[in-house]
């Protein structure tokens, strides 16, 4: 019963709505040909109602119907709807004209009534369902006399349609737009006027007194975008930003949702477009497996492949809350997909066994990894053992169960490495290399920079440094670093992959480097305070293992452009694959007497282009032993 109350209740506004504009029709029809036939002498008699008058109200009715009229609400009406009802009123006239011509040869049917209908039609239903809209909006208007007053800057599409957004919440009310647009001085979009430059937004903000300034130019550059937020920043007041078409198709964004301005939005470099097509067809329908998939790469690489098509994903993980949370979140988010659960260590060859069997992937990506540069020089057996060895371990299991694809997730730091972590990853790198030069599994390796937000990373520390008041400290006031945000270098894996060839290594053209003082002041300024007034900058110069500039590239690896604009493939270096094996081997047997030395003395000869900093050697923090690389012609153990 309830049910069946619900129904009818919900049908009976709609029903009213048909009723009105049926009435409508009967008006405009009626009218049309009471004011032709009323200027000539003895005008014939028009009945109010004829099978005539019924023809004519049944043909509308189903152009209406069969046009979709009535899917809309009053409530949104807009142009668009009036298109649909002008379109609607023309289809009528032309079934009103072959109905009536096949019941009376258009008998007494004047043809400027005809001519006339469509557009006095359009106007007859257009103009109540405007004037209800406008009725609503004005309600709610006076309905929040305390509503939060926004002035936004930007008075284009995004503008104009975050005023009609706003207006349905009712919540908030738009008294301004600024633009730095001549044309648009003086004018009013939505009925909110302009009121001048983005410049002059300190002294309108206080003459309009408003409570928040949002900034509507979604597809502002970084330059002008960072010009605008420090303006923003002048005048003392919260700002937010309406975010970008890109955010909202991939879901870090909801629709009409106004967001901080983050530091990716200020950094200077368009992010990178996937070929979302190829990715599609590469992972649809696809088992894959995600090793370190509780972290910021495995577990935003997990939604990825859910989001674009992945039927079953398996997370291996060492962390135990890592990976409850991790699969929790994917579980609510991709309740079609499955996921299952390996809690352990990849390196162990009976979990990444277990984790191979449950799943049956076609695709591994290998993202467990140390990465910590100043930590991991004074730990080189862990450093040796999860990002070598373990990679080994899961590369060698992928051959034995055919795996098709194993992505190995490398770093720009194995290029010409001077740090421990770039040494271990390019070391990784090479066993893969050596493998796929005997299997029929494709080998994928794909290097990129530094990721904003990473675990770890220099954003979370700058963060939470300008939470607690400060200092903010910077290394040296000229380093430099690439940088990409976790959803582009995920997105970068899943390219490469759909695109990658065998025993192939990506790169990904990222464009100019940043330079970290620049990066650490810019979060300052977002969190609305001035760097060296309000929070201290302070360099303490630079740690173990880190360098000044970056290097994308190999000068011996020969990049080639691929069918992405902005991923580069090398060419692979020769390397030697039974030395490669018999290091690995001596290393194995080193990291389990935890012989750093030994270890040590074969990172350096096995990867040659390893040039340690800090004086070539790295200082256990909890022993007073030293682990020494030794000299480019050592002997080779």
């Amino acid at each position: 019963m309830n049910a069946w109350r619900d129904r009818w209740s919900g049908a009976l506004p709609r029903l009213a709505v048909v009723g009105h504009d049926l009435a409508m029709v009967w008006v405009v029809w009626l009218g049309l040909h009471w004011l032709r036939y009323s200027i000539i002498p003895n005008p014939p008699a028009i009945p109010l109602w004829s099978t005539e008058v019924a023809l004519v109200l049944a043909a509308q009715g189903v152009v209406f119907w069969q046009v979709g009229l009535y899917r809309g609400l009053w409530r949104f009406a807009s142009v668009p709807d009036l298109w649909n009802i002008l379109k609607a009123s023309a289809l009528g006239m032309v079934a009103i004209a072959v109905g009536l011509f096949l019941y009376n040869r258009l008998d007494m049917v004047s043809r400027l009534v005809l001519v006339l209908y469509p557009l006095v039609l359009m106007g007859m239903l257009g103009a109540p369902r405007l004037m209800y809209r406008a009725w609503k909006d004005s309600r709610n208007e006076r309905g929040h006399e305390r509503s939060v007053r926004i002035l936004i800057l930007g008075a284009g599409h995004a503008g104009e349609a975050l005023v009609r957004d706003l207006r349905r919440l009712g919540t908030y009310q738009p008294v301004g737009f600024l633009d730095d647009a001549g044309r648009l001085r003086g004018t009013k979009v939505q009925g909110v006027p302009v009121l001048g430059r983005v410049s002059d937004v300190t002294e309108v903000a206080r003459e309009s007194a408003a409570g928040l300034l949002v900034i509507a130019m979604p597809s502002a550059n970084a330059t002008a975008l960072q010009r605008v937020v420090v303006a923003c920043e002048r005048t003392g007041l919260p700002f937010r930003m309406v975010p970008r078409l890109a955010d909202v198709l991939e879901g870090r964004s909801l629709p009409g949702e106004l967001k901080e301005v983050a530091i990716e939005d200020l950094l200077g470099r368009k992010p990178v477009l996937p070929d979302w097509k190829s990715i599609r067809d590469w992972l649809g329908a696809r088992s894959v497996l995600v090793t370190g998939a509780g972290g910021s790469i495995g577990s935003e690489l997990c939604r990825q492949c859910a989001r674009h098509g992945a039927r079953r994903i398996a997370l291996v993980e060492i962390d135990e809350l890592a990976l409850t949370t991790t699969e929790s979140l994917l579980r609510r988010d991709f309740p079609d997909v499955e996921f299952i659960q390996v809690l352990g260590d990849c390196g162990d060859p009976a979990v990444i066994g277990h984790a191979l069997s449950e799943s049956q992937p076609e695709a591994v990506f290998h993202a467990a990894a140390y990465k910590q540069v100043p930590l991991l020089e004074a730990q080189l057996r862990e450093a040796v053992r999860n990002n070598v060895l373990s990679t080994e371990t899961v590369a060698r299991a992928c051959l034995k169960s055919d795996v098709g694809t194993f992505v190995l997730i490398s770093t720009d730091k194995a290029v010409d490495p001077v740090n421990v972590l770039g040494a271990t990853k390019r070391l990784a790198e090479m066993a893969c290399q050596s493998l796929a030069e005997r299997s029929s599994t494709r080998f994928v390796t794909v290097r990129f920079g530094n990721v904003l937000d990473s675990a770890g990373s220099v954003v979370p520390l700058f963060r939470e440094q300008i939470r607690n008041g400060g200092p903010v400290t910077v290394t040296d006031p000229d380093v430099t670093r690439y940088f990409m945000t976790i959803p582009e270098a995920c997105q970068l894996i899943l390219q490469a992959s759909a695109i990658g060839t065998h025993e192939a290594i990506y790169t990904l053209d990222m464009g100019e480097a940043v330079p970290i003082r620049i990066l650490a002041e810019q979060m300052i300024r977002l969190a609305g305070k001035q760097p060296g007034h309000d929070i201290a900058v302070v360099y303490t110069g630079l740690r173990p293992g880190e360098k000044l500039h970056e290097t994308l590239f190999h000068a011996d690896e020969r990049y080639r452009a691929t069918g992405h604009p902005k991923i580069l493939q090398a060419e692979p270096r020769q390397i030697a694959a039974s030395e490669i094996e018999s290091a690995l081997l001596a290393m194995r047997d080193a990291s389990a007497r935890y012989d750093r030395t030994t270890l040590a003395s074969l990172l350096r000869s096995t990867v040659p282009d390893f040039n340690p900093m800090t004086e070539q050697v790295a200082v256990a923090q909890d022993s007073t032993t030293v682990v020494a690389f030794p000299a480019r012609n050592a002997r080779k153990v």
